[in-house]
Protein backbone atom coordinates (compact mmCIF):
# COMPACT_ATOMS: atom_id res chain seq x y z
CA UNK A 1 0.00 0.00 0.00
CA UNK A 2 1.38 3.37 -1.02
CA UNK A 3 0.55 6.11 1.46
CA UNK A 4 3.01 8.68 0.22
CA UNK A 5 2.57 12.28 1.31
CA UNK A 6 2.36 14.62 -1.66
CA UNK A 7 4.62 17.64 -1.16
CA UNK A 8 2.67 20.68 -0.01
CA UNK A 9 2.23 23.66 -2.27
CA UNK A 10 1.19 26.82 -0.47
CA UNK A 11 -1.92 28.38 -2.00
CA UNK A 12 -2.67 25.45 -4.32
CA UNK A 13 -6.11 23.91 -4.03
CA UNK A 14 -6.22 20.95 -6.36
CA UNK A 15 -9.51 19.20 -7.03
CA UNK A 16 -10.37 16.59 -4.45
CA UNK A 17 -11.98 13.21 -5.03
CA UNK A 18 -14.08 11.92 -2.16
CA UNK A 19 -13.35 8.47 -0.75
CA UNK A 20 -15.10 5.57 -2.42
CA UNK A 21 -18.43 4.53 -0.82
CA UNK A 22 -16.91 1.19 0.20
CA UNK A 23 -14.77 2.98 2.78
CA UNK A 24 -17.87 3.94 4.79
CA UNK A 25 -19.39 0.50 4.23
CA UNK A 26 -16.27 -1.25 5.50
CA UNK A 27 -15.65 1.13 8.39
CA UNK A 28 -19.18 1.97 9.46
CA UNK A 29 -19.91 5.20 11.28
CA UNK A 30 -18.52 3.83 14.54
CA UNK A 31 -15.30 2.81 12.80
CA UNK A 32 -14.84 6.28 11.32
CA UNK A 33 -15.52 7.86 14.71
CA UNK A 34 -12.89 5.56 16.27
CA UNK A 35 -10.38 6.37 13.50
CA UNK A 36 -10.86 10.11 14.04
CA UNK A 37 -10.70 9.72 17.82
CA UNK A 38 -7.48 7.72 17.56
CA UNK A 39 -6.05 10.40 15.27
CA UNK A 40 -6.94 13.17 17.71
CA UNK A 41 -5.46 11.17 20.58
CA UNK A 42 -2.21 10.94 18.58
CA UNK A 43 -2.37 14.69 17.85
CA UNK A 44 -2.70 15.36 21.57
CA UNK A 45 0.75 13.79 22.06
CA UNK A 46 2.33 15.55 19.06
CA UNK A 47 4.03 18.87 18.47
CA UNK A 48 1.00 20.21 16.52
CA UNK A 49 -1.36 19.95 19.49
CA UNK A 50 -1.04 23.67 20.20
CA UNK A 51 -3.35 24.52 17.27
CA UNK A 52 -6.10 22.28 18.65
CA UNK A 53 -8.48 23.07 21.51
CA UNK A 54 -6.71 22.86 24.86
CA UNK A 55 -9.88 22.59 26.92
CA UNK A 56 -10.81 18.90 27.37
CA UNK A 57 -14.48 19.35 26.43
CA UNK A 58 -13.68 21.54 23.44
CA UNK A 59 -11.16 18.92 22.28
CA UNK A 60 -13.82 16.18 22.54
CA UNK A 61 -16.24 18.42 20.64
CA UNK A 62 -13.62 18.90 17.92
CA UNK A 63 -13.29 15.11 17.61
CA UNK A 64 -17.04 14.82 17.16
CA UNK A 65 -17.21 17.61 14.58
CA UNK A 66 -14.32 16.10 12.63
CA UNK A 67 -15.91 12.64 12.67
CA UNK A 68 -19.24 14.12 11.56
CA UNK A 69 -17.46 15.80 8.65
CA UNK A 70 -15.58 12.64 7.67
CA UNK A 71 -18.75 10.51 7.76
CA UNK A 72 -20.50 13.08 5.59
CA UNK A 73 -17.61 13.23 3.11
CA UNK A 74 -17.72 9.44 2.81
CA UNK A 75 -21.38 9.53 1.78
CA UNK A 76 -23.00 9.11 5.18
CA UNK A 77 -25.61 11.33 6.82
CA UNK A 78 -24.98 15.08 6.72
CA UNK A 79 -24.26 15.31 10.45
CA UNK A 80 -21.77 18.11 10.03
CA UNK A 81 -24.11 20.30 7.98
CA UNK A 82 -27.00 19.62 10.38
CA UNK A 83 -24.95 20.57 13.45
CA UNK A 84 -22.43 23.12 12.17
CA UNK A 85 -23.69 24.44 8.83
CA UNK A 86 -21.83 24.21 5.54
CA UNK A 87 -18.26 22.97 6.05
CA UNK A 88 -16.34 25.96 4.60
CA UNK A 89 -13.22 24.34 6.04
CA UNK A 90 -10.75 26.88 4.71
CA UNK A 91 -12.56 29.66 6.58
CA UNK A 92 -12.97 27.56 9.73
CA UNK A 93 -9.24 26.85 9.87
CA UNK A 94 -8.15 30.39 8.96
CA UNK A 95 -7.61 31.48 12.62
CA UNK A 96 -4.99 28.74 13.06
CA UNK A 97 -1.46 28.90 11.67
CA UNK A 98 -1.20 25.78 9.52
CA UNK A 99 2.09 25.27 7.74
CA UNK A 100 3.30 22.56 5.38
CA UNK A 101 5.06 21.00 8.37
CA UNK A 102 1.82 20.99 10.38
CA UNK A 103 0.13 19.20 7.48
CA UNK A 104 3.02 16.75 7.27
CA UNK A 105 2.69 15.76 10.93
CA UNK A 106 -1.12 15.55 10.66
CA UNK A 107 -0.82 13.19 7.70
CA UNK A 108 1.94 11.10 9.28
CA UNK A 109 -0.31 10.51 12.29
CA UNK A 110 -3.18 9.46 10.01
CA UNK A 111 -0.90 7.18 7.99
CA UNK A 112 -0.05 5.14 11.09
CA UNK A 113 -3.75 4.65 11.83
CA UNK A 114 -4.56 3.70 8.24
CA UNK A 115 -1.86 1.05 8.17
CA UNK A 116 -3.53 -0.50 11.23
CA UNK A 117 -6.93 -0.36 9.52
CA UNK A 118 -5.64 -2.47 6.66
CA UNK A 119 -4.16 -4.94 9.13
CA UNK A 120 -7.61 -5.09 10.73
CA UNK A 121 -9.27 -6.02 7.43
CA UNK A 122 -10.24 -2.77 5.70
CA UNK A 123 -9.35 -3.29 2.05
CA UNK A 124 -6.31 -1.61 0.56
CA UNK A 125 -8.56 -0.05 -2.08
CA UNK A 126 -10.70 1.65 0.58
CA UNK A 127 -7.74 2.78 2.69
CA UNK A 128 -6.00 4.16 -0.40
CA UNK A 129 -9.17 5.99 -1.41
CA UNK A 130 -9.36 7.63 2.03
CA UNK A 131 -5.66 8.50 1.93
CA UNK A 132 -5.96 10.04 -1.53
CA UNK A 133 -8.74 12.27 -0.23
CA UNK A 134 -7.00 13.54 2.92
CA UNK A 135 -3.63 13.85 1.17
CA UNK A 136 -5.04 16.35 -1.33
CA UNK A 137 -7.63 18.01 0.91
CA UNK A 138 -5.12 18.66 3.70
CA UNK A 139 -3.15 20.88 1.33
CA UNK A 140 -6.16 23.22 1.25
CA UNK A 141 -5.73 23.88 4.98
CA UNK A 142 -2.21 25.30 4.71
CA UNK A 143 -2.57 29.03 5.35
CA UNK A 144 0.88 30.03 6.58
CA UNK A 145 4.20 29.85 4.75
CA UNK A 146 7.31 28.62 6.49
Amino acid sequence: MNLEITPAQFGVRSSVSKPIPEFLLEMGEDGIRKMVSDHYDAIQKSDIFEIFPQDAQEFEDAKKHSADFMIQICGGPAYFNQNRGAPQMVGRYNPFRITAQTRQVWLELYREILIELERDGVTERSVTSWWNYINVFSNWMINTQG
